[in-house]
């Protein structure tokens, strides 16, 4: 459950941005995430949500040492388990309070520094949800093609604007972050849960720097489970191809038949032999295969939904560093700072 914030001596009111950063194996950037963070000139009052989705390293011990005595606000919250970048970056939305929500990686190939341009345009534009576009993406062929391949079949399958660039960079109104947070099964897909409650969503051109440490966590199996997720998890689509890939099955199977027995009465050809048949069998047999492992999917989710599946579980919440969080404005109203 989120913890209550105004349980906590100091927190004040709630800010105007909420930045939340999932973090996994993050001991070899997370110092130098920290420092980065400390020298960002926001022109309001912010707060960082640091989920951590059970690190087996020390990053939780590191990010404890560093943030003693910062100037920061956060709350630092460690998953009992690792349970997904997803997860992750739900429970920070659960646990934030910020008038606008955005969502960091934790390796700075996201350059904090934009985060304040993605909000701008938030504003300036009215929209709910703006993405960081990156101008270069500095990861590996491979990763870029999943993710490209991704991208599509989330605009294809899901009521997205046409063409959207999605990414894990994004902006979002905090009363719809918080919306979308409620979500509790266990497969959830951001980007398709944000386009069930809005359209005013908008793409910002923005760097993307290399990875400061260590190989990106995004695997070929988690890219295959993201697209298991988007297929089945928020769309019927796969399900109606099934029934039309079926049909046309089905009438190119009566059309082979009655070119047979044309031929056969008609001309007085004898019927195809055993090679034909088998192929014919297999081919068949490997589609129904296929549609009865898409029924399957769709199936074992319902059961591990109802049965009770956790999406995730906080096991501590902790409010670290200080509040309220200094900004140049804040500095120059205050009379003590500024003798």
């Amino acid at each position: 459950m989120p913890v209550d914030h105004h349980e906590l001596a100091g927190w004040g009111e709630a800010p105007e941005l909420s930045l939340v950063i999932p973090l996994y194996r993050s001991s070899g950037s997370i110092e130098a995430l920290i420092q980065r963070l400390e020298g960002l000139s926001l022109p309001c009052a912010w707060e960082l949500v640091m989920v951590d989705d059970g690190s087996p390293d020390d990053t939780v011990e590191r990010a404890r040492r560093r943030l003693r005595g910062s100037p920061l606000r956060v709350l630092l919250i460690r998953h009992a388990r690792n349970y997904g970048e997803h997860q992750a970056v739900l429970t920070g939305y659960r646990h934030s309070r910020g008038r606008w929500v955005i969502n960091l990686d934790d390796d700075l190939q996201n350059p904090p520094e934009e985060a304040l341009r993605l909000w701008r345009m938030a504003e300036e534009q009215e929209l709910d949800v703006v993405y960081g576009n990156h101008r270069e993406k500095r990861h590996a062929p491979w990763r870029n093609l999943g993710s490209r391949f991704a991208n599509r079949t989330a605009n294809w399958l899901l009521d997205l604007p046409e063409r959207l660039y999605l990414s894990s960079f994004r902006c979002v109104a905090g009363p719809i972050a918080r919306q979308v947070a409620q979500y509790s099964a266990p497969y959830p897909y951001i980007d398709g849960l944000l386009s069930q409650y809005t359209q005013r969503i908008g793409t910002l051109t923005v760097n993307h720097d290399p990875r400061l440490d260590g190989e990106s966590n995004y695997n070929m199996r988690r890219l295959v489970r993201l697209w298991l997720t988007i297929f089945t998890s928020f769309s019927i689509m796969p399900l109606r191809l099934a029934s039309l890939l079926g049909l046309a099955l089905a009438f190119t199977g009566l059309l082979a038949i009655a070119i047979l027995l044309v031929q056969a009465l008609v001309q007085g050809l004898a019927v195809a032999g055993w090679l034909s048949i088998i192929s014919a069998i297999l081919i068949f047999g490997g589609l129904q295969c296929l549609l009865i492992g898409v029924l399957g999917e769709y199936l074992g989710r319902i059961f591990l939904t109802v049965s009770g599946k956790p999406q995730s579980f906080a096991r501590s919440i902790e409010a670290v560093g200080t509040w309220p969080v200094e900004t140049p404005a804040s500095r120059a109203s205050d009379p003590a700072r500024r003798a």
